[in-house]
């Protein structure tokens, strides 16, 4: 997914509208063969390190969904030599901070620390990663507060929604159920299947790290072998990509409430696709989230139907979707269907405006470097850009890209992409108008 690189680093000068300075982006390769994305800031003595493992949840094998959600959830409770509140003393002594959170695609791994107490600190890191103690009393507390996040979820029309549309839509693939497993299958799951979790996911080979503050690239390099060389060279093989397998139509879930919840969606558009750009500044029209958007303005400012409407490119690794979500009350959610179907089809067949094009490209591009507000953002957006492929000098050319895209760019993806027939709807509640046997 990355390329290797011949030399210790190489850089990228980088400069957005609304930043007070150049970002330099300096590739690393340690000693180890580590590689690394940093962005020196020597202004504090703190430093941000983010570190993704690729596969994430979908790692999960067959009859132990959940299994690296758990496990995650044990990494700081406690490693090497000490139980979990001896661990979590240490860190808060150095006033270090670590959270670990497992995705669909990734498990993920933000580190802060003082420059003074890096190393050991990194020491800490490293025991978590790499021997966590995984002791049954830590087990048995971890697995009850999954078991509550289960329950409630069971509760929650939203939770009941998303996983009834990824249910249909991916079937027997990882991405159809819950990360978190079910009531049975994290009942079952054993210290051992914790350990194979543990050795699927935590490997080098899988592994991108992003690092902004106060440490150089020699530094970088020896700290990223200090804390990650003895993982093991190679994990679990990578998930197959999932086949969609929904159709439109309509899927009620009975729900006694007053009010509806409602996703939507059809087969999307992959990171790395030519028309990515034109898709997204698409999206940003139809539903990106602010009142500009069609759906917005024709669901909720037009008509009433909703306090708010969105629509979405889900770009996961092995598929992808657009779609969207809405809530709105029993007696008005199939007019709010039919019209979030109409403006599919609208812009589907005429396209959009220019002054539609002009204001999405604005937001777009200038929201853009507020997301750079501090290291461990900036981190954060080093390991996400190069877990999704994209070259170092991205953010210098992201809004270059933006701006480019045209009124027949976005037509033409929009006769590509949006197919409003193929729209599934799941609706959870009890709507009127809407057979809940559908």
């Amino acid at each position: 997914m990355i390329p290797r690189l011949t030399g210790l680093l190489t850089a990228a000068f980088l400069v957005l509208p609304g930043l007070a300075q150049a970002i330099e982006i300096e590739e690393v390769t340690s000693p180890g063969g580590i590689e690394a994305w940093l962005v020196e800031d020597h202004s504090i003595p703190f430093v941000a390190l983010d570190i993704w493992f690729m596969g994430g949840a979908s790692l999960d094998p067959e009859g132990a969904r959940g299994a690296v959600h758990l496990m995650t959830g044990l990494l700081e409770e406690g490693a090497a030599g000490m139980d979990a509140r001896a661990f979590a003393e240490a860190v808060e002594g150095m006033a270090a901070g670590f959270e670990f959170d497992v995705y669909r695609d990734a498990l993920t791994v933000s580190a802060r620390m003082l420059t003074e107490n890096r190393d050991a600190a990194a020491d800490l890191l490293r025991d978590a990663l790499i021997e966590p103690r995984f002791d049954e009393d830590a087990i048995e507390r971890v697995r009850g507060q999954v078991l509550s996040i289960i329950e409630g979820d069971a509760r929650d029309p939203d939770e009941i929604a998303t996983a009834t549309l990824n249910g249909l839509a991916w079937g027997d693939h990882p991405y159809g159920s819950a990360l978190e497993g079910t009531r049975e299958s994290v009942a079952a799951l054993t210290r051992d299947d914790l350990v194979a979790a543990h050795d699927a996911v935590l490997a080098r080979d899988r592994v991108v790290v992003g690092a902004a503050g106060d440490i150089t690239a020699e530094e970088l390099g020896l700290l990223l072998d200090r804390i990650l060389g003895d993982l093991p060279a190679e994990g679990a093989a990578m998930p197959e990509m999932a086949d969609y397998a929904l159709s439109g139509g309509t899927t009620v879930v009975d729900f006694p409430s007053p009010q509806s919840v409602a996703v939507f969606a059809h087969e999307g558009i992959a990171r790395d696709d030519p028309d990515f750009f034109p898709a997204f500044v698409l999206n940003q029209i139809l539903g990106g989230g602010n009142f500009n958007s069609r759906l917005m303005q024709e669901v909720r400012v037009e008509r009433g139907l909703t306090y708010g409407v969105y629509s979405f490119l889900g770009l996961s690794e092995y598929g992808q979707t657009m779609g969207g979500r809405f809530s709105s009350s029993n007696e008005l959610v199939a007019e709010a269907i039919a019209v979030i179907r109409e403006q599919w089809d609208d812009l589907a067949a005429n396209g959009v405006t220019d002054a539609e094009l002009e204001a999405a490209k604005r937001y777009l591009t200038g929201a853009y470097p507020l997301r750079f507000d501090g290291n461990g953002r900036i981190a954060g957006i080093l390991a996400g850009m190069q877990a999704d492929g994209m070259p170092v000098d991205y953010i210098a050319t992201r809004n270059d890209q933006v701006e480019a895209v045209t009124a027949e760019d976005v037509r033409r993806v929009a006769q590509r992409l949006l197919r409003p027939e193929e729209l599934h709807f799941v609706v959870v509640g009890q709507p009127e108008g809407l057979d809940p046997s559908n």
